[in-house]
C-alpha cells in the first residue's frame, strides 16, 4: 500500500510544479463577429476574465450587448467607428450625440480606453472619408470633454500602407504629399490629447519565402540597418522603427505607438505560402513574449507595447480560409493553440489531462488517467 502513495505524490508534485511555471502573459485581442456561430458577448466576457490573461479587447463597431457585457470585469474595450460613419461626425453636434448613444450608456462601468475612428481609412484612398477622419477625431474628443470624460482616448488605425519607405527601418518615411499634409496634423493631434498613433504592423503580408523565419521571430541572420548600426532580427520591430523613423522625421518622435492589429492565420489555402499551425504558433507566441518583455525595439528600447493581437476566434463568415483562421481560440472557447495568455489551471487541464504512468512491476504497464487520481484517489 506504500507504493501507490508515493506514486500519488510524485504524480501530484509533476502538476504542481508545471502548473506554477507556466508563462502567462498579458494583451489585448480583436474581437471580431463576422461569423454565425459565436458564443455569446456575455460567456465571451466570462471566458476572457475567468480562464485568460487578456485584459484589453477591441471591436470593431459599438455592439451594446458587448458593451454591456464587459461591464465591471477589468477589461478594457477600443470601440469603433465605421468608416462610413466618419463624414457625419465632423461636426460637434453630431460628435455629441454619438458619445451620447454609444459611451454614455455604459461608460464607466464598462472601461472604454479607446475610440478608434475608422480602421485604415488611408488605405481606401476616399478622399471624403480622408479629408473628414481629423476633424471626427476632435469632434469626437470636444464631446468627450463637454461630457466630462477624461479617460478616453481617441484615435485611427493605419495600416504599414501609409509608408512610402521602410527597409531598412531608419528610412522609415510617410507616402509623399501625406506627410505634411495630413500626418503631421495627424500627430500634433495625438500630442496635444495624450492619445497614441495606432497601427496594423503584419508581417505576415509582408515576408518573401527568404525572409519568413525573419517574419516568425525564427533564428535568422538578421537585417542590418548601416544608418543607425541596428540589426534587426525580426520583421515586427523593423516595422514598428519604421513608423517610428517616419514620425521622428516629422518631429513627432515622442507621440506613443500602438499596435491595434497584427497576427498569423494558422490554416490558409492549398500551397499558400507560409501559412500553418507551426507558424503561426511561432508568431504570435513569440509576439506576446517579445511585447511583454519590455524590451523595445532598437530605435525604441525599453517600451512595452499596448498590442491587440487579430484575432479573438475564427470567424466563419470571412471571405478566404486564411481570413477565417486568424483566431486564438474556436467558437466553444477551446484554444486553436496557447500562445501563453490561457491561466495555469487552464493550460494543464487541456495539456495535461492524462499521463502515463509505468509502476516497479516488471511483468506490466499501468495506464492511469490523471484527472481521475487527482480527483478521485487511488482505489
Amino acid at each position: 500500500m506504500a507504493k501507490p502513495r508515493t506514486l500519488f505524490l510524485l504524480l501530484f508534485t509533476f502538476y504542481y510544479h508545471s502548473s506554477s511555471s507556466s508563462a502567462a502573459y498579458t494583451v489585448g485581442v480583436n474581437y471580431g463577429t463576422v461569423a454565425n456561430n459565436l458564443p455569446s458577448p456575455s460567456q465571451v466576457a466570462s471566458f476572457l476574465k475567468t480562464q485568460t490573461t487578456i485584459d484589453r479587447v477591441k471591436i470593431f463597431d459599438t455592439n451594446p450587448d458587448i458593451l454591456r457585457a464587459f461591464a465591471n470585469t477589468g477589461i478594457s474595450v477600443t470601440v469603433t467607428v465605421g468608416n462610413g460613419d466618419i463624414p457625419s461626425l465632423a461636426k460637434l453636434p453630431a460628435a455629441q450625440s454619438w458619445i451620447s448613444a454609444n459611451i454614455l450608456p455604459f461608460h464607466p462601468q464598462t472601461s472604454i480606453k479607446y475610440i478608434a475612428v475608422g480602421n485604415e481609412v488611408l488605405a481606401t484612398s476616399d478622399k471624403v472619408l480622408i479629408a473628414h477622419t481629423l476633424p471626427a477625431m476632435r469632434a469626437l474628443t470636444s464631446a468627450l470633454e463637454l461630457a466630462n470624460i477624461t479617460t478616453i482616448h481617441v484615435a485611427t488605425p493605419h495600416s504599414l500602407g501609409i509608408l512610402s519607405s521602410s527597409e531598412p527601418p531608419s528610412t522609415g518615411r510617410f507616402r509623399k504629399g501625406y506627410d505634411q499634409r495630413i500626418f503631421a496634423p495627424f500627430l500634433d493631434y495625438h500630442r496635444k490629447t495624450k492619445s497614441p498613433f495606432m497601427v496594423n504592423p503584419y508581417p505576415y503580408f509582408g515576408f518573401k519565402a527568404e525572409t519568413l523565419n525573419y517574419a516568425l521571430f525564427k533564428p535568422n541572420s538578421g537585417v542590418f540597418d548601416a544608418a543607425t548600426g541596428n540589426n534587426y532580427t525580426n520583421m515586427f520591430d523593423a516595422q514598428l522603427d519604421a513608423v517610428y523613423s517616419a514620425m521622428k522625421r516629422l518631429g513627432y518622435g515622442d507621440v506613443d505607438i500602438v499596435v491595434a492589429e497584427t497576427g498569423w492565420p494558422s490554416v490558409g489555402d492549398p500551397n499558400q505560402p507560409g501559412v500553418s499551425m507551426e507558424n503561426a504558433i511561432s508568431y504570435n507566441k513569440n509576439l506576446v513574449k517579445h511585447v511583454n518583455s519590455g524590451k523595445g525595439t532598437p530605435l525604441m528600447p525599453n517600451r512595452t507595447f499596448e498590442t491587440y493581437v487579430f484575432s479573438l476566434f475564427n470567424e466563419n463568415l470571412k471571405p478566404s480560409v486564411s481570413e477565417r483562421n486568424f483566431g486564438l481560440f474556436k467558437p466553444d472557447l477551446t484554444p486553436v493553440y496557447d500562445v501563453g495568455i490561457l491561466r495555469n489551471d487552464k493550460v494543464i487541464s487541456k495539456t495535461s489531462s492524462l499521463l502515463l504512468l509505468i509502476t516497479r512491476n516488471k511483468t506490466s504497464v499501468e495506464v492511469i488517467n490523471f484527472s481521475s487520481l487527482l480527483f478521485n484517489g487511488f482505489n
